[in-house]
C-alpha cells in the first residue's frame, strides 16, 4: 500500500522508526518531512499530507505531532481528509470500518512505539463496512463529512 506520513519536530523520532517499519512490512512510504529536528509548524505538514491524500499520491495517511491534535486538525481542513486521532488499535479500526477514515494521526509523547505500529495495523488491515455498498448506512454518513 502506499501511505504518506508526516509530522512535527516533536515526533521525529516515531515517525522514523514508523517509515522503516512500514518499509519492512513491504508498504511503499512517502515521507512527507520534517527531516530535521529543527521546530516546524505542524499545520504545514498536516496540509502537506492532506493534499497528498487528496490528489491520490498515496492511499493512506498517517499524521504524528506531541499530542496528536493539531496535526489532525490541520488535516481535516481539506474535505478529503477523514483524520480521526487514535490512541489504541480499536478506535483505529473503528475509524476505518464506520467513518472510511483515510488517515490516522497519533501523538508520538503520549503513546510509544508499539502501540503506534498496533494503531497503524489495525487502522491498514481493515476495510471501510460499506465499501461495497453505497446506500449502507456508514457511507450515508461518510458522504456528509466532506460536504
Amino acid at each position: 500500500m502506499k501511505i504518506a506520513i508526516a509530522s512535527d519536530h516533536a515526533a521525529l523520532d516515531m515517525k522514523a522508526e514508523l517509515v522503516s517499519w512500514l518499509g519492512d512490512q513491504g508498504h511503499d512510504v512517502d515521507d512527507l518531512g520534517p527531516h530535521n529536528s529543527d521546530s516546524v509548524d505542524y499545520p504545514d505538514y498536516g496540509y502537506t499530507l492532506s493534499s497528498a491524500i487528496s490528489n491520490g499520491q498515496a492511499e493512506r495517511g498517517i499524521a504524528l505531532c506531541g499530542s496528536g491534535i493539531g496535526i489532525s486538525i490541520a488535516v481535516n481542513r481539506n474535505p478529503a481528509s477523514r483524520c480521526a486521532l487514535v490512541s489504541e488499535p480499536t478506535s483505529a479500526a473503528l475509524a476505518r470500518e464506520h467513518n472510511d477514515a483515510n488517515i490516522i494521526a497519533m501523538g508520538a509523547r503520549l503513546i510509544g512505539i508499539e502501540q503506534a505500529k498496533a494503531c497503524i495495523e489495525a487502522f491498514l488491515r481493515t476495510d471501510f463496512a460499506d465499501k461495497d455498498n453505497e446506500n449502507g448506512r456508514h457511507q450515508r454518513r461518510v458522504n456528509k463529512l466532506g460536504q
